[in-house]
């Protein structure tokens, strides 16, 4: 039997065995969700955002995130009531005036125009372009996730995107301006598992994209219709984004040449609702994690380039460092190196 078989059902045996049956560990910092209905125009559209907005407050309440809702309660009335727009930027400048390691999720759904120069969303009185809500995001002290559920969405992931955050639109360009079923999608799947492609008990933003991304193209498909939207994913800050076409389960197709980090290994460790296994670690542990998972994958793609032996000796430093700080998560004695 394979060393590196058995290194690997190490690491899962351990994994399984030191954080289930565990409580959550007590955290100071929690995700903000920021939900934004805009204006429906019609009583079917209004039913639909009504719907995604439920499911993307039940995930992040389940989640144990904040959340401000704007656009569903009833307008106020008189000259000196705050409009959708106003009520969004305060919200977002309240939330700059507190760092976290947590992220603000601001979730936009709704309809949305262009100009040929600049994308807006569609509020009840005046509309937010693309350029206010970049604006108002600098002086954010926090990682960011904005999900862009809407038509005409892309010029959002050009003006938002950054070091630090996902830009996740419902459009490739300005110019597929028909109305978006990408949410209804994006809303079932952040929640459930029915998008958690790698069965580790929770839903990452990357898994609920490609499943919303490949779900609204089999409508198009399925109706026989030509399809209108096609979904981006920014997360490495380079303002162009990927489609969902490009990747082979959770990574990149190995057909695919980049000179930078491809898009999605942010958005792949970015949840709204994490698994009881998950919540057992802290951040700096999730962190730490995330680190070295990362260099393990990096070692799998640099196998052919070293012996059996030197590739096995480093799979089992990086797994024993797995396993010990899922041990110190639970609160066991991790073993000696």
């Amino acid at each position: 039997m394979k060393l590196s078989y058995l290194l690997s059902c190490l690491y899962w045996s351990l994994l399984t065995l030191t954080v289930c049956g565990q409580e959550p560990s007590a955290t100071v910092d929690r995700s903000e969700l920021l939900l934004v209905v805009g204006a429906a125009g019609q009583e079917d559209y209004g039913r639909d955002f009504g719907i995604w907005a439920d499911r993307w407050q039940q995930a992040a309440e389940q989640g144990g995130a904040a959340v401000t809702v704007i656009g569903r309660s009833a307008a106020a009335g008189g000259e000196a009531s705050v409009t959708d727009r106003d009520a969004i930027l305060a919200a977002i400048t309240r939330n700059a005036g507190t760092a976290s390691a947590e992220p603000l999720w601001i979730v936009f759904l709704g309809h949305g125009t262009f100009d040929q120069r600049e994308s807006r969303w569609n509020l009840r009185g005046p509309d937010l372009s693309a350029s206010e809500l970049a604006a108002a995001c600098q002086s954010l002290q926090r990682p960011l996730v904005a999900v862009i559920c809407a038509s005409c969405s892309a010029p959002f992931l050009n003006a938002l995107s950054g070091p630090g955050r996902c830009v996740v639109t419902a459009t490739k360009d300005g110019n597929q301006l028909q109305y978006s079923r990408f949410g209804d999608f994006m809303s079932t799947a952040i929640a459930g598992l029915e998008a958690d492609i790698d069965r580790d008990g929770q839903t990452s933003l990357l898994e609920a994209w490609l499943y919303a991304a490949r779900r609204t193209g089999q409508f198009y498909t399925t109706e026989g219709r030509l399809a209108t939207e096609h979904s981006l994913l920014d997360d490495n800050g380079d303002q162009q984004g990927v489609r969902s076409e490009i990747f082979n389960g959770l990574k990149p197709s190995a057909q695919i040449k980049a000179d930078k980090p491809i898009d999605g290994q942010r958005a792949g460790n970015v949840w709204l609702v994490l698994s009881p296994q998950e919540r057992q670690l802290s951040r700096e542990q999730r962190q730490q994690r995330d680190q070295l998972e990362a260099e393990l994958e990096q070692l799998k793609q640099k196998k052919d380039q070293q012996s059996e032996t030197e590739y096995l000796q480093q799979l089992e430093a990086i797994l024993l460092q797995l396993s010990r700080l899922y041990q110190t998560a639970a609160g066991h004695k991790a073993p000696n190196p």
